[in-house]
């Protein structure tokens, strides 16, 4: 390999689920393979590794991206959540605890994914209506076709957080 294209490692700090870390990364690795490879956060899931399918979303200062788009260098500075990270009081997070009640996982391959989408769009006022939560929740794929439960477990979480207000 030519030294121009030979990659020197970075030292790229993390903050990752609130504890920072500091990794030595290749410049051109994803936030996702970072993750995975780096942090041994097996939760955000390698689908398709183009930013269709939805299994790697994070949180990224509290907004959803797909991980495998961002590089992790990018992430510097930044407050990164994910599904490990989502926990309350050592509890499962309230869109976890839908999830499992309302059966919305079957594989569970897309499932991590899932529920970061679904926190977020919660947070971000977005489920007013069925077609709503389809809407800001299409970017997430389920090949088992779970789409009914999972908007029936984002519904009641919606549900619970506008009588709790």
């Amino acid at each position: 390999m030519s030294d121009a294209l030979r990659q020197t490692p970075e030292l790229v700090t993390l903050t990752v689920n609130g504890s920072v870390h500091q990794v030595q990364l290749d410049s051109r690795t994803t936030l996702l393979d970072a993750l995975r490879d780096h942090l041994e956060l097996s939760g955000t899931k390698k689908g398709c590794d183009q930013g269709a399918c939805g299994a790697c979303t994070v949180l990224l200062d509290g907004k959803r991206i797909v991980s495998c788009l961002v590089l992790a260098a990018q992430c510097e500075g930044r407050e990164v959540t994910t599904v490990e990270g989502v926990t309350v009081d050592g509890r499962p997070h309230a869109v976890q605890e839908a999830f499992c009640r309302h059966d919305a996982l079957q594989c569970g391959y897309c499932t991590p994914g899932q529920v970061m989408s679904a926190i977020s769009l919660l947070a971000e006022g977005r489920a007013g209506s069925d077609d709503e939560i389809r809407e800001f929740m299409s970017g997430n794929l389920c090949r088992c076709g779970a789409y009914p439960n999972i908007v029936a477990a984002i519904r009641e979480v919606a549900g619970q957080e506008a009588t709790s207000r």
